[in-house]
């Protein structure tokens, strides 16, 4: 079959109808897609941490505020939760933070270790694209790159959050075990494309990175 520009239209459209808009406030957003809602309170310009037991969480621009699902429908909030988990149950503290002058994964992970007490963040884009990056690597080098979102599971998010608080203590653990599919880049392309446009349009040019308080309700 020959695919032609209204068949990607068609397919487009099709992404467009099956997405939910959730209307949040300009400072605190709820995501509530089955199991516990979560409600993200901005609080203001996030500044470089002190603490070397946290690890910081780089939200994308959409992430739980315009969009609430990942590319393959896992709420937001149990992603979250999972990687929140995940980083604790290694001792540690995790910071979460949004990003908005990109909707680069990289980059978003990028200007987290920044501003990370321990160097260490993880960066995580509304489709659930995730990255664990350290503050002396260039932004498009890192340390785990988790690029094929539509095969992440909650035990992955949570693994992710667990080798990122070990790479904040200082060791060098295996790194998490991932899945793959050649059918997948096909079968999830154009959701993909639609879903980061989404993201996009949410920048904010030289906007800086905002302090999020989370709360699992």
């Amino acid at each position: 079959m020959q695919i032609n520009e209204q068949v990607i239209r068609e397919i487009i459209l099709q992404v467009l109808q099956g997405m939910e808009q959730p209307k949040p406030t300009t400072s605190t957003a709820t995501a509530a897609i089955a199991g516990r809602p979560m409600t993200l309170v901005e609080k203001g310009e996030a500044r470089p941490g002190t603490r070397a037991d946290e690890v910081v969480i780089a939200l994308a621009p959409a992430f739980g505020k315009y969009q609430n699902k990942t590319i393959v429908n896992i709420p937001h909030s149990d992603v979250l939760r999972e990687m929140i988990a995940g980083i604790e149950e290694e001792g540690l503290i995790a910071r979460v933070i949004r990003v908005l002058r990109t909707s680069d994964v990289a980059f978003d992970a990028h200007d987290g270790t920044k501003l990370s007490g321990s160097g260490i963040a993880i960066g995580i884009q509304s489709r659930g694209t995730t990255v664990i990056h350290q503050k002396d690597l260039p932004p498009l080098s890192n340390l785990e790159l988790f690029s094929q979102s539509p095969l992440l599971d909650l035990p992955a998010y949570r693994a992710i959050g667990r080798n990122a608080a070990k790479y904040a203590k200082g060791e060098s653990p295996v790194p998490v075990p991932t899945k793959n599919d050649q059918m997948a880049r096909p079968k999830f392309q154009a959701k993909a494309a639609v879903l980061h446009i989404k993201e996009t349009e949410h920048v904010i040019q030289g906007a800086k990175p905002v302090e999020i308080e989370v709360k699992f309700n």
